[in-house]
């Protein structure tokens, strides 16, 4: 079977995955839905159904379609850029530098004037920073020292949580429970065009990293092989933090911190389908947004009718598949 064909099976079973996970979510919840039910909620027989089906449900599997699959892609290109599987947009700390924003702009009302693209923007804005201030520190003679931005990436991630805590430590009672139910995350979200926004921009960095992908290949032999090879390395590492802090930063910003999409989804696919990213870039993303709309699916309905924040479905199912993956494959007594 050549390259092409075992693409095109792959992305199709990876969607069929994630129509299938999808139209589970849509009708399964504290109400069950049937096809019945679905079919008269579309014929516009049953406005109840109607309500709960696409006024409820349907926004969280499109918002959780957007950030699972930004948030597993993001993690796929800086596992690919740094040559390091553990890396994610959190180790970084690009979405430490998204919740502070995020924060600022919950705290202060700064974005007031600019409705539901207050959130996002600010999101952005505080990722961005961060890719900045990792750029500015780790670039030497136009060259970005990979193993100094970890570094300094892991370390703005842990300054990030201490500001955090510093701040809900200063805030009011109603402030605090804002920022912590925010925090925990959650796919509730029923302002559609942000919901379509945050579709957008997803697809959008998934085409723009796709035409990059043969790049991201060569530096997965070294930047000096890659440049051997003709590849502008500095301009794609360039591009990808551009496009990782766009998406982190617009993931965080709707749906708050959302652990393990970005390290354990690309992670496993590497295992099992190579490291070729013209299949692992489109794989990731898909398979990432099936993960958090099952999670989501499983946050709502497994103490119904209390809802678990979807980050904590994500940090425990994830968790536990990689502890029993590294324990399986013997990792975790190497020496």
């Amino acid at each position: 079977m050549n390259n092409k064909k075992k693409s095109i099976l792959i992305f199709t079973g990876f969607l069929a995955i994630l129509i299938l996970i999808s139209i589970i979510s849509l009708l399964i919840g504290s109400k069950n839905t049937s096809p019945a039910d679905l079919l008269r909620a579309i014929t516009g027989q049953s406005d109840s159904e109607y309500s709960i089906l696409f006024d409820i449900r349907l926004p969280r599997i499109l918002i959780g379609f957007a950030v699972g699959g930004g948030l597993s892609l993001a993690g796929a290109i800086l596992q690919g850029i740094f040559r390091n599987p553990l890396v994610e947009p959190y180790t970084l700390g690009i979405s430490g530098g998204a919740t502070l924003g995020v924060c600022l702009n919950l705290l202060s009302g700064l974005g007031a004037g600019l409705s539901f693209l207050s959130m996002p923007l600010f999101g952005f804005l505080g990722a961005f920073a961060v890719i900045l201030i990792l750029y500015s520190l780790s670039v030497k003679r136009g060259i970005i020292k990979m193993n100094g931005l970890l570094l300094t990436g892991v370390m703005i991630s842990f300054v990030s949580t201490s500001i955090l805590m510093l701040i809900i430590a200063l805030s009011k009672a109603e402030e605090i429970h804002r920022i912590m139910f925010w925090i925990m995350g959650s796919l509730e979200e029923t302002n559609w065009p942000l919901i379509w926004l945050s579709i957008g921009i997803s697809i959008t960095g998934l085409i723009v990293s796709c035409f990059y992908c043969v790049d991201l290949n060569a530096l997965s032999i070294g930047e000096e092989g890659a440049a051997h090879l003709g590849i502008n390395v500095e301009k794609t590492k360039r591009i990808y933090f551009i496009i990782t802090s766009l998406l982190t930063g617009f993931a965080v910003s709707v749906s708050g911190v959302i652990a393990f999409i970005g390290l354990i989804v690309p992670h496993f696919l590497r295992m099992f389908l190579g490291g070729d990213y013209r299949i692992l870039l489109v794989s990731s993303y898909l398979a990432g947004a099936a993960f958090l709309i099952f999670c989501d699916t499983v946050a709502r309905t497994a103490l119904s009718p209390v809802e678990v924040p979807v980050g904590v479905i994500t940090g425990i199912i994830g968790g536990c598949f990689f502890i029993y993956t590294l324990t399986r494959r013997g990792i975790l007594w190497e020496k």
